[in-house]
């Protein structure tokens, strides 16, 4: 074949608005929104469209765990059933059907027929504004990286030489069809915690090690909650403790633990290490359309642009300004990229504003600054407890709190909730840290009887509590009173 004829059969480069590289659930949401709004749109993937599905199984996993929980624990309403019979078939049905809820919006035809280019291959940079996709070659006006993240095996001793079956990760879970029997889960994020606890409940014997301790990321007063609960569901808890070596042996792995408790060598089944992850960026050759990155993912600004004004990052492999809220905040990421595509207006991510979840039993969500590390006298602490709240009280679910965290003068710093619907419940004071609306705004907002939020609106109204022993209050008070 010529060299004329080679250049010839070359296909033709694409130039749309926007390229999307990366399938997953925030790189479909942003090219099927570009695409709503008549911008040519090209999405790139590697692998399966709709990305890695762990988070979702996870959820439905810890699902189907807290129902068999709630059977064991219906005595205190006064019901009595029998003790639930857990079938490991019907659990992985059950996940298989919760992914399909999001597949079903990700198949191939339907993002043809939104007027998305799907291209299948290895993407790599070529250069600024260029994008080579096996034989295609991208040329945008802008780009996106929503690549992702994937799982990380830790550097423990002995680990690299044992059978991959046995190092499990949160992308597993969609094809575990079988129960550890006994199962050892590292780390202490949210989602280890829960996991933990949900393969405790399943009937798996579990151990917790956690070289961090539990829910770094959440207040302490909120860990202490969850604490108490998995020492009383059976979980082994080994907190501030390192795995030193791993072992094969006959039917799993042998692991050595040291800590503060004495650690020491036990068998299990599986080891599921949850919560590592890194940024999947190494084969885009990112250098060569200048952009930076580190251990932590594409560094982008609060604009979530790169240090190539045309090319955005999002989603768990953007780091830099947006580091720590690839997981946590949603959609926010797509929306502000979204908007400054086609709109041009910059948005500013705030990872401190984006709410932090542990689907645990109680669940935990933590949205800004809970008042770890403030100085004593320069934040107000407002608390509630559930076990104060009649709805809560009605549901037999009274563990837990709301502990609101203001200045001086009201205003809204952080929100930490512990209890049954708590990432439900965040949501109002999600929007009220936004809006900057003051404590006080919040406690006048009307709510349903007999609902679980009274306690937020609880915690907000203990603002006024001091006022109510005011001297100068009392005073006017009285002046009033003779007015009639």
């Amino acid at each position: 074949m010529s060299e004329a004829t080679a250049k010839a059969a070359k296909p033709a480069a694409l130039t749309p608005d926007l390229c999307v590289i990366g399938a997953g659930d925030r790189g479909i949401a942003l090219a099927a929104a570009a695409a709503a709004f008549g911008a040519p749109v090209v999405l790139v993937e590697r692998q399966a469209v709709g990305g890695r599905q762990g988070a979702l199984a996870a959820k439905a996993l810890v699902e189907a765990a807290a129902r068999a929980q709630e059977a064991r624990e219906t005595g205190r309403l006064g019901l009595q059933l029998d003790a639930p019979q857990v079938s490991e078939a019907q659990i992985h049905d059950h996940i298989r059907r919760a992914l399909t809820v999001t597949a079903a919006n990700q198949r191939p035809e339907r993002l043809a027929a939104l007027g998305i280019r799907l291209l299948r291959g290895e993407a790599r940079f070529t250069g600024r504004g260029s994008l080579a996709v096996g034989d295609v070659t991208v040329k945008a006006r802008r780009f996106a990286i929503a690549t992702g993240s994937r799982p990380e095996r830790p550097a423990l001793p002995g680990l690299a030489g044992l059978d991959p079956d046995l190092v499990l990760s949160e992308d597993d879970l969609p094809g575990l069809t079988r129960l550890p029997e006994r199962l050892c889960v590292l780390g202490g994020s949210g989602t280890a915690v829960a996991l933990a606890q949900a393969f405790a409940r399943l009937g798996s014997a579990v151990a917790l090690i956690c070289p961090a301790g539990i829910l770094p990321e959440h207040d302490a007063e909120a860990a202490l909650v969850l604490r108490r609960r998995l020492l009383r569901e059976g979980v082994a808890l080994h907190e501030d403790s390192a795995i030193v070596q791993a072992e094969g042996r006959r039917g799993g792995l042998s692991l050595t633990v040291s800590g503060p408790d004495g650690g020491g060598t036990f068998p299990v089944s599986r080891l599921l290490v949850a919560g590592l992850r890194k940024p999947d960026i190494e084969a885009l050759d990112l250098d060569l359309a200048g952009i930076r990155a580190d251990s932590g993912g594409v560094i982008v600004d609060r604009s979530l642009r790169t240090a190539n004004r045309r090319i955005f990052a999002l989603g768990s492999c953007a780091g830099g300004a947006a580091a720590g809220s690839g997981s946590a905040a949603g959609d926010d990421h797509v929306g502000i990229v979204l908007r400054s595509v086609l709109f041009r207006r910059n948005g500013a991510v705030d990872p401190a504003r984006s709410p932090r979840v542990a689907w645990c039993r109680p669940e935990v969500a933590s949205l800004g600054d809970t008042g770890r590390e403030a100085r004593p006298g320069r934040v107000r602490v407002l608390r509630w407890p559930f076990a104060e709240v009649p709805a809560a009280a009605a549901a037999g679910r009274t563990e837990g709190h709301v502990k609101v965290v203001t200045d001086r003068k009201g205003r809204l710093r952080g929100v930490s909730i512990v209890g049954d619907g708590a990432a439900e419940l965040i949501a109002p004071w999600c929007l009220a840290l936004k809006a900057g609306l003051a404590v006080t705004e919040m406690a006048e907002v009307p709510l349903p009887a007999l609902a679980l939020g009274d306690a937020s609106r609880r915690a907000a109204l203990s603002f006024h509590a001091g006022a109510t022993t005011s001297p100068g209050l009392r005073r006017l008070i009285g002046f009033l009173r003779r007015f009639g």
